[in-house]
């Protein structure tokens, strides 16, 4: 039987398949059903004539479209940098009209309790910013047929880099962010600026040098682009042929760090890394200096472990190798030999009392034999035989007794002829050559001068060589 699900469980399982499918869209359509509750939320269904989509515009995403004006200028409260007038710039909450024709950024998700689809929008534009995001998609299809987009060649970026190339506006919220961040992480770097226009018609083709010169410099390890977040048209920069193709033909890793966590450009698409925002660029490079800490106990304490694990195999190669010496020693052979001669000696005796044992057993059973086949008086007359065969078999005995004791006598002198300072009870010596160590067995292995170990009974005598004497 298939699984039976309930009407939650159902609607959280197409809720995470739906909004990991769609993690951020644009969609383009008639505004209906507007809603502006007091909370400051705007509700409205999005309609292009055949299907319908339910949107909410929550009140802190409106606030990142709401131009400030400070003196005649628009200033982008994301980013911090002056924007000129450009025509059209993303809607606020308060501009949105039933009827209007817009262009909607954001991301899908499941509402539950009725379980329903519905857009979060992060940016509704007015219809004219459509255009750009259908050059957008043109451009991306392109640069995916050329493999700008491929992974295999996109280059590692190295972790915790020493010097690092920003290229950003100088005086943007970007770079102040992005330098707050590297103070606080990694072991330390040099980090040097390439300024640059990040918006308007000039910006692709300054940002395209910018990164250019940071490759030629080949000073360093990395390079980063960077921006604040805004508006599709904002970001029109980087979602550039010029910069993508600087980004492409780098040999410097190069790591995007540009907008907010909604937005992605063709930079992201063709960069080594991307990171969600210029901090997150920061994060990206350079570790938590506590994890590095941590990195050092963990190492430390692997160190220690394979010191002690290294001393006790050394430990156990020397008891090996010593368990071998003591095996192999000379002492230990004599004992062994001398326990094979003991051994041979209580044998030996074992031997000659069967021997014995038995002939006697023997003799009884002739004596056996001829008292029941003869009478007291052939009794009489074959006990002097008898006697005499008694002491021909003490005798035998005794010959055979003294035959084992000699073949002991044998087996004492050949055990004592092995013992290496036997020949030093009688007087004599063995004699080392200094240089070399070995024993001298003929005068021409010396010469004149050569220093000589004597070893006899009781200890050694150094000598040296006047006049060997050699056989003609």
């Amino acid at each position: 039987m298939s699984n039976i699900l309930t009407v939650s469980e159902l609607t959280k399982s197409v809720k995470s398949l739906l909004e990991a499918e769609f993690p951020f869209v644009w969609v383009r359509g008639q505004v209906t059903n507007l809603a502006r509750p007091a909370s400051g939320h705007v509700y409205f269904t999005l309609t292009d004539g055949d299907a319908a989509l339910s949107v909410v515009w929550f009140k802190s995403s409106q606030s990142s479209a709401v131009p400030v004006d400070k003196g005649g200028d628009k200033v982008n409260p994301l980013t911090g940098e002056i924007e000129e007038e450009q025509g059209k710039t993303a809607l606020t909450g308060s501009a949105v009209e039933d009827g209007m024709e817009v262009l909607c950024a954001g991301r899908l998700n499941v509402y539950e309790p009725r379980g329903q689809y519905q857009l979060v929008a992060e940016l509704v534009q007015d219809q004219g910013v459509g255009d750009l995001a259908v050059a957008f998609e043109a451009l991306k299809k392109k640069l995916a047929e050329k493999g700008y987009f491929d992974e295999d060649r996109k280059i590692a970026v190295p972790g915790d880099p020493k010097r690092v190339a920003v290229i950003t506006s100088a005086s943007g919220a970007a770079i102040r962010d992005f330098l707050r961040i590297a103070d606080t992480r990694g072991t330390g770097a040099e980090i040097r600026i390439y300024p640059t226009l990040v918006q308007g018609d000039h910006a692709p083709e300054k940002i395209a040098a910018a990164l250019d010169a940071a490759d030629a410099d080949d000073w360093a390890e990395v390079a980063v682009l960077i921006r604040g977040g805004g508006s599709l048209e904002d970001l029109w920069a980087f979602n550039t042929e010029p910069v993508a193709d600087a980004i492409y033909r780098a040999r410097l890793p190069v790591v995007s760090g540009i907008g907010h966590e909604p937005d992605v450009t063709i930079a992201d698409f063709v960069a080594d890394r991307r990171a969600a925002t210029p901090s997150h660029a920061a994060q990206e490079l350079w570790p938590r200096r506590e994890t590095l800490a941590q990195r050092v106990d963990v190492l430390d304490m692997n160190l220690g472990r394979a010191y002690v694990n290294w001393l006790a195999g050394k430990g156990a190669g020397f008891e090996h190798l010593r368990k071998a010496l003591i095996w192999l020693s000379p002492g230990r052979r004599l004992e062994r030999m001398e326990d094979r001669f003991t051994a041979l000696m209580a044998r030996l005796g074992g031997a000659g009392l069967d021997h014995y044992f038995e002939r006697a057993e023997e003799a009884v059973r002739a004596a056996d034999r001829l008292n029941r086949s003869f009478g007291p008086g052939r009794m009489d007359g074959l006990s002097g035989d008898l006697a005499g065969l008694g002491r021909r078999l003490s005798q035998a005995a005794l010959r055979e007794n003294e035959s084992r004791a000699r073949d002991f006598e044998l087996l004492r002198a050949s055990l004592n002829g092995l013992d290496p300072e036997g020949p030093l009870e009688r007087g004599y010596a063995l004699v080392r050559v200094g240089k070399t160590g070995g024993f001298l067995r003929d005068p021409k292995e010396v010469t004149k001068g050569d220093a000589l170990d004597i070893r006899v009974k009781h200890g050694h005598v150094a000598a040296t060589v006047a006049d060997p004497k050699k056989d003609a």
